[in-house]
């Protein structure tokens, strides 16, 4: 994964794949339920009103694993990926491998 930098060069953070933010821009706003990795999740999607900031958080359902971040879309730079206190890997592997649950 690549690094954002900004007008002076310096790296402002990871620089998310393209795979990784069309996956995140099919899941719908909101919160639904589904699998990862064979296990029951939670999650909840929530976009800015100016389309700049996607935050998403997930939780393990019966479990105690969490996934939390937010996508910035700076028109320099392009996406720039900010987990909350875990890996970016972790963050992509799940936004990649999550499956929703067809609504009931």
């Amino acid at each position: 994964m690549s690094c954002a930098v900004n007008n002076d060069g310096v790296e402002t953070g990871p620089r998310p794949p393209s795979t990784f933010v069309s996956a995140l821009e099919m899941m719908l706003e909101g919160y639904c339920e589904g699998r990862f990795e064979g296990h029951p999740w939670s999650v909840t999607v929530k976009r800015s009103n100016d389309g700049k900031r996607i935050w998403l958080y997930g939780k393990e359902l019966g479990g105690k694993d969490t996934v939390s971040f937010n996508l910035y879309r700076l028109s320099k730079t392009g996406p720039l990926l900010k987990p909350c206190e875990m890996s970016s890997s972790k963050v992509i592997d799940f936004v990649l491998g999550f499956e929703r649950e067809p609504p009931v």
